[in-house]
């Protein structure tokens, strides 16, 4: 095992770039048309793709997928690699701050890139460490390197919010707890920690908008603003200034009109939006990332206060995801992962897109070609078509009958190296 796993990452490392292959998928979604092709043949050289539906060069390798639905490598926006879904049996977010060394937490992660991998996930934007500073930075290098398996990985490092905005909370006031993101307060902090942040190689900037929920007395969700107009708008004017984009955690209500005016170019979550938040969303061209099965694990026991709330979540949500996809917001693919166990299948969140009225085929191109134009990766990623990077991955049976088939990817290869 050891030496098989040596041999994936050094191939992955070191794939010459004149090397031809040849791909025969029987079915073939490619991220961008409207119906799948039959019976494709893929020409791959290097790292990148030449040709789509040509004939086979002599010479090449071929790989037999022609009773396999063949589609681009997968992109999930919204992951935690420095997450693991803790259980609150075992200590929960808590636990991993106060207890856990950082090597232990980057040792953690670097299987999570793994697992996303193995589903078939050949590119993730990661939302921040939670607490593990730059640790996502490292994580990506040594994928880049060949050290480790793992996803193309855009970075945020460790996201922002204010005094009063994160965990961990609800210590004693006179113990000085970690917290699990970048505190600023007033916008000269805010553009300081976007500096600081985008000068140790943040790909994204993340900022939480919201912060505690709750249900209120008229029975709505609730959701505590944090960052100031100003604070949002010098985080937004710097990271553009880089030429780089900034997520906003945000729920509904104040802080997210203030996130939609300070210029962020993603919604995270968005549970609650609002008719004026969508339409200014339409507007400008902000992304919503919906992130609907998240909200389904580890539920308070609903007579409680959190219970409420977390039903309250789940209530709002799906309604809010479908009058977003009506009127035309632009939406990407994420899950949350590490917000629920690397051991669930990330590809669940296909099935809760189709529950709320989402085609399976637009579940798939949220998932390749418009995340990665939400990426700034058009026509490199997320496409099977000339002149985009070798991200490829198979399936045994139709996702358009049934978006559960991307559950068990058989096929992946990253950057025409074959990982499984």
């Amino acid at each position: 095992m050891r030496k098989l796993i040596g041999t994936i990452i050094f191939l992955a490392a070191t794939a010459d770039a004149q090397q031809l292959t040849v791909i025969k998928a029987g079915t073939l979604i490619d991220g961008t048309s409207s119906q799948p092709r039959r019976n494709q043949t893929i020409v791959i050289r290097g790292n990148r793709i030449e040709s789509v539906g040509g004939e086979a060069p002599a010479g090449a390798r071929v790989i037999d997928l022609s009773n396999m639905t063949v589609l681009p490598g997968l992109i999930d926006t919204h992951t935690h690699i420095f997450l693991q879904g803790e259980d609150p049996a075992e200590g929960g977010y808590d636990v991993q701050l106060l207890k856990y060394p950082l090597a232990y937490r980057a040792a953690r992660a670097a299987v999570s890139a793994r697992r996303a991998l193995e589903q078939g996930f050949t590119t993730i934007r990661d939302v921040e460490t939670e607490g593990a500073g730059y640790g996502d930075v490292g994580i990506k290098q040594a994928i880049n390197e060949g050290r480790i398996p793992g996803p193309r990985m855009f970075v945020v490092t460790r996201a922002i919010s204010t005094t009063g905005g994160y965990n961990l909370e609800g210590y004693a006031p006179e113990i000085e707890v970690p917290k699990g993101v970048q505190i600023i307060d007033g916008p000269v902090e805010a553009r300081k920690a976007a500096r600081e942040q985008l000068d140790h190689g943040a790909d994204w900037i993340k900022v939480y908008m919201t912060h505690r929920s709750w249900v209120d007395k008229q029975g709505n969700l609730f959701s505590q603003p944090t960052l100031t107009l100003e604070e949002i708008r010098a985080i937004s004017d710097e990271a553009h200034a880089w030429r780089k984009k900034v997520a906003c955690h945000a729920y509904g209500g104040e802080g997210l009109h203030r996130a939609l005016d300070g210029g962020c170019d993603s919604i995270e979550h968005g549970l609650d939006l609002d008719d004026a938040a969508i339409a200014q969303m339409v507007r400008q061209g902000t992304w919503l990332v919906p992130t609907l099965s998240v909200y389904y694990d580890h539920n308070s026991p609903p007579d409680t206060p959190a219970g409420q709330r977390d039903r309250k979540r789940v209530a709002v949500h799906g309604p809010s995801f479908q009058k977003a996809m009506k009127a035309g917001v632009k939406i990407a693919f994420g899950t949350d992962a590490g917000g629920f166990s690397w051991d669930d299948p990330m590809a669940q969140e296909f099935a809760r897109m189709v529950e709320f009225g989402m085609t399976p085929m637009d579940t798939i191109r949220s998932a390749t070609s418009r995340a990665a134009e939400m990426l700034g990766m058009s026509g490199e990623l997320g496409v099977i078509a000339p002149g985009a990077y070798a991200d490829i991955v198979a399936v045994s049976s139709d996702p358009l009958r049934d978006v559960n088939a991307l559950k068990d990817v058989r096929f992946v290869m990253k950057d025409g190296a074959v990982f499984k």
